[in-house]
This record gives structure tokens, C-alpha cells and sequence, in this order.
């Protein structure tokens, strides 16, 4: 890191003559300390590292700096851009929240806003505005890819520190001390948005409310804080390991008792469609929202619904499924644009790595498998679980024991590495 940072000294400077120094050593301490401090809230000092020269109150206050370093200028010429592009849907949504954050009065909203409607769009003028003004708006996500959307934004895990087991406390809270800097950024805060709401659990809102009301000294709900939540509940849900219908409804933010404090929002104009003219496109829409609004009849023995015969193309097995999406595979698999442009989905690992394998095997090549090493941290434990035992175990959200590659596979990162940015 240190290197790095001579690197880009002599380009800034034009001068390839800059050695190394204590300064530059001590800028790279610094770097790490303010990751460090985001990510777990300790100094270096703390986790057996020297530590940088500089103010104390300087880490402390760089969670607060990041929500103030916005180009002001800037964000203003976003606003004056973009605001009369906004349909009359999202002005009339864009003006109740403005009106909401002038007044100071906070409340909880949430806009209902199904795919294509544009909801992004709408919440990133909101942002703009708030920051342009020199104030402070904070963006949470549920999920990492909905957090790249959002300029500034990041998991809400991550940021509120949430448990990771919400589902097993009664009373969660957010594990934010009051002289923390995420506190006073949350304190100072004109709106907290947060989007893909619909995907967390009831209990990981209720934890929010309780902290704020704690930070904000407030007593009232989210302790007088402007929330704003954003999603579209006929999308993805809470996920609950080993759960029954009635236990994601339950889990479901609607199930809480916030929900009661709600103000509803509407988007209902598909920009998608209106933009680029497709009577298809229109036409898939509409039973999508049909689907979500459950106005198609479901089968009572299975509880399956039948798709509509233009809903979709047909295929009556994996392998014409996999032709169907990456027709003459071995030609293009090389090819960036065309791969980005088509993806299978299924909603078990297992199907995925099955196909997984399938379509590498129709690339030409060898097939190299890298197995990880798996071990048992507490010896005394170790007798009790075989090495041939923890090789079987393909846990979610880590490569499997033996992740078989071809030379030009293509590989997505899951793992969130970089989390004071997500």
C-alpha cells in the first residue's frame, strides 16, 4: 500500500525522484486504520498494529466526513438536470418527500414501486437535492447489488451493525454506542433511505427504530427521524431457513407493528416500456403484476400457478434450456458483451452448480479443479469431524470443496470486500 501511494506521489508530482519516506508510510496506517474503524469500529492500536500519527478525534469523525465530502456544485447540477425529467408520478412522490424533509417532522414512508418504474432514478434526485444543500441523507440497501445503485450507499448489515441473528432475538438493536460516529451520523441525518426493503427481516427495522429513539433521545417513532423504505413486495422476500408460508409473512415487514406508521407511496408508470415503445415488453409487464398481485388462479394440491402460454418460451429440459441461453457457447464464451447479456437463474445452489458444470463441459479445454482445505480450529473436536466429512459440507456463499474452472470460466465475486463502501 505504501508503494502504491509513492506510485501515484511521483505521477502526481511529475517527479520520479520521491523515495520513500516515514510520511508515506504513515499515510498508508492512516488508510488502514479508517477501514479498520468502519469495519469494526477499533484503532490500530487495538489490533496490534503501530499506530498512525494524527488527531484521535480524526478517525472518529471520518464516518461523519464521508456523508459531508459530496461536491456540492455538482450535485446541484444534478438536481437542475434531472428533477425536470422526473414523470409526474415521481414529481408529485419527489415534492411529498422534499416537503416531508423541509418541515423536519420526520415520519416513515415507503414507495411501492414495481420494476421499471423508476425508482432508482427518483431516490438518487432525492439524495442529490438533500446533499446538495450542504445536509446529510443516508442510503442503506438489503442486498450489496441494490446498494451499487445508490451513490453512497451500503448494506444495511454492514452499516447498522445489525445481529446476525435477528430472527432469534425478541428485542434487537442496532449495535451502535451513542458516541460512536455512525451515532452522529444517523443523528444528523435529514432522511435514511432504505431500498429492497421487501428483502429484511421486520425484526432488523424494529431494531433501527429502537436506536434511533435511543441516539435521537426521542421517544416518538424512529425518534422523530425521516425514513424513507423502498421496494416491491411481490419481488423476493425475507429469506427464513427452514420456515413455512405463514413464517415469511410473518417475518415480512409488513407483519410489524411499524407498519401502522406507514405513509404509502406510488409508482405505476413503467419507464422501461413507456420509454422504448414495446407492446411486449407492456404486455410481460402487466402479467408480471398480475403474478405479484395474485390474480392468477393457484393450484390448491401444490400451491403452483400456470404460466400463460405468451408469458415466456417453453423448454422441456436442462440441456435445451442451456442451448436456448447460450446458443454456440464454445464460440462466445470468450465474448464479454454476449455473456453479460444472458443468464439462467434457479433457485436451489444445486441446480446452478449442476448446470454450472454442464456448460463449462461444452467449452473447450481442461477442466482444473481447486479443492479448498478444510479444518476443525479446535483440535480436541477434531476426531469428531473427518476431513472427508467437512469436504462434503458446500456451505452458501463460499465456492464448493471442489470448484472445478476452465481457462476463460467465468467466475462472479459474492463476497462484499471492501464494506465501508457497501
Amino acid at each position: 500500500m505504501s508503494e502504491d501511494i509513492l506510485h501515484q506521489m511521483r505521477i502526481t508530482s511529475r517527479n520520479h525522484d520521491v523515495e520513500m519516506n516515514e510520511e508515506i508510510h504513515n499515510r498508508a496506517l492512516l488508510m488502514i486504520e479508517d477501514m479498520c474503524y468502519l469495519m469494526c469500529g477499533s484503532l490500530l492500536v487495538r489490533l496490534g498494529m503501530p499506530a498512525p500519527n494524527r488527531e484521535m478525534n480524526d478517525a472518529f469523525n471520518r464516518e461523519l466526513e464521508r456523508e459531508r465530502e459530496y461536491d456540492h456544485q455538482e450535485l446541484d447540477l444534478v438536481v437542475q438536470t434531472n428533477v425536470p425529467l422526473l414523470n409526474s408520478q415521481q414529481k408529485e412522490v419527489y415534492d411529498t418527500l422534499m416537503k416531508a424533509i423541509d418541515d423536519g417532522n420526520g415520519g416513515l414512508y415507503f414507495l411501492d414501486a414495481p420494476g421499471g418504474t423508476g425508482k432508482t432514478f427518483l431516490m438518487s434526485v432525492v439524495l442529490a437535492t438533500v446533499r446538495a444543500r450542504s445536509n446529510i441523507a443516508v442510503a442503506f440497501a438489503s442486498s450489496g447489488i441494490a446498494a451499487t445503485l445508490l451513490e453512497g450507499c451500503r448494506t444495511a448489515h454492514s452499516a447498522l451493525k445489525l445481529p446476525l441473528n435477528l430472527q432469534t432475538i425478541e428485542e434487537p438493536t442496532c449495535n451502535i454506542t451513542k458516541n460512536s460516529a455512525m451515532a452522529k451520523v444517523l443523528s444528523a441525518s435529514k432522511i435514511i433511505i432504505w431500498d429492497e426493503c421487501k428483502m429484511a427481516h421486520k425484526r432488523a427495522l424494529e431494531a433501527l427504530n429502537r436506536t434511533l429513539k435511543d441516539l435521537r433521545n426521542d421517544s416518538r417513532c424512529f425518534g422523530g427521524a425521516m425514513i424513507l423504505l423502498s421496494g416491491d413486495f411481490r419481488q423476493t422476500l425475507s429469506v427464513i431457513p427452514r420456515s413455512t408460508a405463514a413464517d415469511e409473512i410473518n417475518a415480512c415487514l409488513i407483519s410489524s407493528n411499524l407498519w401502522r406508521y406507514v405513509k404509502k407511496l406510488q409508482l405505476t408508470t413503467n419507464m422501461r416500456v413507456a420509454l422504448h415503445n414495446d407492446t411486449s415488453a407492456e404486455e410481460f409487464s402487466e402479467q408480471l403484476l398480475t403474478i405479484g398481485n395474485g390474480q392468477v388462479p393457484v393450484d390448491e394440491s401444490s400451491g403452483l400457478i400456470s404460466f400463460p402460454n405468451n408469458f415466456c418460451n417453453f423448454v422441456s429440459s436442462k440441456d435445451e434450456l442451456i442451448n436456448n441461453v447460450f446458443p454456440d457457447i464454445i464460440s462466445n464464451y470468450k465474448n464479454n458483451e454476449w455473456l453479460s447479456e444472458r443468464a439462467i437463474l434457479a433457485p436451489k445452489n444445486k441446480d446452478v452448480d449442476d448446470l454450472n458444470y454442464v456448460i463449462q463441459n461444452k467449452i473447450i479445454g481442461t477442466m482444473h479443479s481447486f479443492k479448498s482445505i478444510d479444518c476443525v480450529t479446535n483440535e480436541d473436536e477434531a476426531t469428531n469431524y473427518p476431513i472427508e466429512f467437512l469436504n462434503s459440507l458446500d456451505v452458501p456463499g463460499l465456492p464448493p470443496h471442489n470448484l472445478r474452472l476452465k481457462v476463460g470460466s467465468v467466475v462472479i465475486m459474492l463476497r462484499n470486500i471492501n464494506q465501508p463502501k457497501l
